[in-house]
């Protein structure tokens, strides 16, 4: 009797996307004590103070961005463009694409920019140089290409751009998921029109025409969770006070200057706990932000203003700004808070680059000729009879409508203050359009 062959994958139960299948490489990855840290880092930090349920963390959402990546993947095997090799280095690439992110997530990023750091940077020493490497050889992948793949250095620009940018796998799934979980409804979009018209032009990712009103959709949904959700007054109430104590502990902790050794305590609790009980004389103020983060004992925001942009914020100094309103009202300055914050409104490129425009493929026209076409030379998209147009995003007018930068400054300070900072603040500000 031949004994069956054994199972090589397994089914993980997923509230967004039903079932998501990992197989035996993946789940060598995903059991490592590195990747299993991200179960204990939300995906929203401080959120869960303004919206309960937004307890989700990089965990499952890597599974997700690798189970969305995965069916762009099969799309364009679909259609002659990769084949099972390059999906399953797609789909490692999509599930380390945020190994490197510290507590709290993107807040954390804040502080790693005052050592020119960046959670990219660390993904890579982590899968470079830590056994997760090893795994990845162990199974067959070169761990430089997986990580060209998943921080946007690949020569094929489309498996970069499966993973980040304005047509990316991270941003399908974290838009369901934050939405989802918070309970926003505006960003539960449907992501599969996307990709079911996903094309490759000299190696460049496409959308089919015929797609462009779901993508619009999906633009407009970010803009409105980033307004709605991640830019919150109250989560950044949060958010404002966590980045405030993790600069001043940064030189007694370390936090920007860890070994590989030190990675499985960087996660949430353990370093609000570091800060909530530290007895270091200099960290008073550290431990005061932490313990009222803990408690929900936020700051109060007394001035909030849209500034309409096609750039990022510039020329607002927020050092500055404290002071004038500490001056202003006779409240120290360590009792204010200036708050500047900014994203684009499209994603950036892999390159890091704002998104100028989409490359948009359609039937060829019965003439043979093409509209703005992306240079000469072969392309999968061509041989197929389809022709590619760099759409410019102010051609797109609903998107170009929110195009450039999303900019709020606000202003926050203890309940104590409340009143004399809101006057401060308004009389110092009121040149500010």
């Amino acid at each position: 009797m031949t004994a069956a062959p054994a199972k090589r994958y397994l089914d993980i139960i997923d509230p967004i996307h039903g079932y998501i299948r990992v197989f035996d490489r993946e789940v060598a990855v995903i059991d490592h004590p590195l990747f299993q840290r991200l179960r204990r880092i939300r995906q929203l930090s401080g959120a869960h103070l303004t919206y309960p349920s937004a307890q989700h963390t990089r965990f499952e959402h890597s599974l997700g961005v690798m189970h969305i990546a995965s069916q762009a993947g099969h799309m364009l095997m679909d259609k002659g463009i990769m084949d099972p090799d390059r999906i399953a280095l797609l789909r490692l690439a999509a599930l380390l694409h945020d190994i490197g992110h510290g507590p709290f997530s993107h807040l954390f990023e804040e502080i790693l920019h005052l050592s020119h750091s960046s959670h990219e940077q660390f993904g890579k020493r982590l899968i470079l140089e830590s056994e997760i490497g090893d795994i990845l050889s162990r199974h067959g992948f070169g761990k430089k290409e997986v990580v060209d793949v998943a921080f946007g250095t690949s020569g094929h620009q489309y498996m970069n751009q499966i993973i980040s940018g304005a047509l990316s796998a991270d941003m399908m799934d974290y838009l369901r998921r934050d939405s989802y979980f918070t309970g926003a409804q505006m960003g539960r979009t449907e992501h599969q029109r996307i990709l079911q018209s996903f094309d490759v032009h000299k190696r460049e990712l496409a959308l089919e025409r015929s797609a462009l009103y779901s993508f619009e959709s999906m633009m407009h949904a970010r803009y409105q969770m980033f307004k709605a959700v991640y830019f919150h007054r109250t989560v950044r109430a949060a958010e404002v006070m966590l980045l405030e104590a993790l600069r001043i502990s940064d030189a007694e902790f370390g936090f920007t200057t860890f070994d590989l050794d030190d990675v499985p305590n960087l996660t949430d609790e353990p370093v609000l706990s570091m800060m909530a009980t530290t007895d270091v004389p200099e960290l008073a103020r550290a431990r005061s932000l932490a313990v009222d983060y803990r408690n929900r004992r936020l700051l109060k925001c007394v001035f909030e203003r849209i500034i309409t942009s096609r750039r990022k914020l510039q020329g607002i100094k927020t050092d500055r700004l404290r002071s004038a309103i500490s001056d202003a009202s006779g409240v120290p300055e360590s009792a204010i808070f200036v708050d500047s914050s900014a994203t684009p409104s499209i994603p950036l490129a892999p390159s890091k680059s704002e998104s100028s425009h989409i490359l948009v493929v359609s039937p060829r026209s019965s003439g043979g000729s093409s509209r703005r076409r992306g240079g000469g030379g072969s392309s999968s998209s061509r041989r197929r009879g389809k022709e590619a147009e760099r759409m410019p995003i102010s051609d797109i007018p609903s998107v170009h409508a929110i195009s450039g930068f999303m900019n709020i400054l606000r202003v926050y300070t203890t309940s104590r203050y409340r009143n004399k900072v809101e006057i401060a603040t308004r009389s110092t500000l009121d040149d500010i359009s």
